[in-house]
């Protein structure tokens, strides 16, 4: 149990005796998680097998969680309302970096801790489809409500997701249609409603559509002097004939909260909605090209069950393109981050310094990059391969494996498994050994290439056999650990 001390989260991290997934189960556990480790393998025997734990997955209220919930009591800014925020602030006890600093870090240990790990990769990737930077200037006070909200939707349903984000405060600060009224029209919202929330480019829509888009938005907005809620304003509200593909209204009343909700109803709706959705979920789930046969199966399972976000995650996941996927997706650098902290054990406990892990964790992101909420296009950050490829990405990847693989930040409120307690039973050979941690680290036995990889970096015949952890020692365990993280068996999921 986590106490308000240096007491360490464990989520089983690295076994002595590896446990060690079957390909299918794997493939599974690799998608839908932020990293295979042998207590994710185990938990989901303990469910029957893979199929058995994405559905339980799909009911993350049933996965106990405690430790991984106790790290938000960690953040104090978490729970601080807006107008906490905007005043400490203004009175500089605080600033908006530290303030959504918080966020990033919790957002981090649940992706690390939890094991509710598909309902956090369902997190993200909400989060990235209707995206709003952390540290915007407009919206940064309602970020941590924003997180909030796309939580208690992430695995219900669109149509009642998309109202709820369209209209929050957060969004409407970010493009600005708090501003936006019937004498000054804004278009951000309309556009990229229509854009990157829903129906996407190519679909049609003119950009007199785009006008009427903001126009039956218009009249939002939020108060930041007193509630910082959003709220509808009848003497700001457009009112006339409006027509955005076939949505078509007279608009007479100056209340536009109900065609407000009849028009997001519709684009929640759209046959193009339910493609860009799902060509969205088959690249973050399945592969960078996804096939039509994925993306029609997934887009109809969409629109048949009313936009039931389980339903569809049911229909990609039983589909054959799913199945034969394995292996073909690249790590992000922020998934490569946190992979490594499961992969290694990493145990935080309650940050108390600016250094401790707990609060150091985006710094390390940020080697790489990119950390969570970070991107600054609308847009959010791509789920491709080729935009993670790069040499720069590789040699920040490379720099933080061997950081983390030599205990980076240890003693600074992180503690890792023993090095000695990864190693088989000894004596054993180094091929041995180096199969044995395979299996804890990967959960994939040592390839012939990974095994050649080992030898090239801690000095020791394949055949040797080491006869005390002593003799092997804590540099060439670095070494290892840090080889494997630099395999294409980690970078890839």
């Amino acid at each position: 149990m986590l106490r308000s001390g240096r007491e360490p989260v464990n989520d089983g991290g690295v076994s002595v005796t590896p446990i060690v997934a079957e390909p299918a189960l794997r493939h599974v556990l690799s998608r839908f998680s932020y990293g295979v480790t042998p207590a994710l393998v185990a938990d989901a025997r303990e469910h029957g097998g893979s199929a058995q734990w994405f559905e339980a997955q799909l009911a993350p209220e049933s996965v106990p969680d405690s430790e991984a919930t106790a790290v938000r009591s960690w953040f104090g800014y978490l729970d601080a309302p807006p107008d906490q925020l905007v005043a400490a602030t203004a009175s500089g006890s605080s600033s908006p970096y530290e303030a959504t600093a918080d966020l990033a870090r919790w957002t981090i240990l649940r992706r690390t801790y939890s094991r509710r790990q598909l309902f956090e990769t369902m997190v993200e990737f909400w989060s990235n489809l209707l995206h709003i930077p952390l540290l915007d200037a407009s919206a940064w006070p309602f970020r941590q409500g924003y997180d909030a909200l796309i939580r208690q939707h992430a695995l219900g349903r669109f149509d009642e997701m998309l109202p709820a984000t369209t209209l929050h405060p957060a969004m409407g600060l970010y493009l600005d249609n708090a501003l936006s009224t019937k004498e000054a029209i804004n278009e951000n919202l309309g556009r990229e409603l229509l854009e990157l929330h829903t129906v996407g480019v190519g679909t049609g829509y003119t950009e007199e559509e785009v006008l009427d888009s903001a126009r039956i938005l218009s009249g939002w907005r939020v108060d930041r002097m007193d509630s910082f809620a959003s709220y509808h304003s009848a003497a700001h509200h457009w009112t006339g004939p409006v027509s955005v593909l076939d949505f078509r209204e007279a608009n007479a009343s100056a209340d536009g909260r109900g065609i407000t909700a009849r028009y997001l109803s519709y684009l929640a709706h759209h046959p193009r909605t339910a493609r860009r959705i799902a060509t969205r979920l088959c690249v973050r789930f399945v592969a960078d090209q996804p096939s039509e046969a994925i993306v029609d199966v997934v887009a109809d399972a969409y629109l048949s069950s009313g936009t039931d976000i389980k339903a569809t995650l049911r229909a990609l996941h039983s589909h054959p393109d799913f199945t034969g996927s394995a292996s073909g997706k690249i790590r992000t650098p922020a998934e490569d981050a946190i992979a490594c902290y499961r992969a290694l054990g990493a145990r935080a406990w309650r940050p108390k310094t600016a250094a401790d892990f707990g609060r150091a964790v985006t710094s390390q992101l940020q080697l790489l990059g990119v950390m969570p909420f970070g991107w600054n296009s609308p847009a959010g950050f791509p789920d491709v391969g080729a935009a993670w490829s790069s040499v720069g990405r590789m040699l920040g990847s490379l720099y933080l494996h061997q950081a983390l693989a030599n205990r980076w930040k240890e003693p600074y409120g992180v503690v890792y498994p023993p090095l000695a307690d990864q190693l088989p039973v000894l004596p054993a050979s180094l091929d041995v050994i180096v199969d044995h941690v395979s299996r804890q680290v990967l959960q994939l036995p040592a390839t012939p290439q990974l095994q050649r990889a080992v030898l090239q970096v801690v000095d020791m015949p394949a055949g040797q056999e080491v006869r005390t952890a002593a003799e092997f020692g804590e540099s060439r365990m670095t070494q290892l650990l840090a080889t494997m993280l630099n395999s294409p068996a980690h970078m890839r999921r």
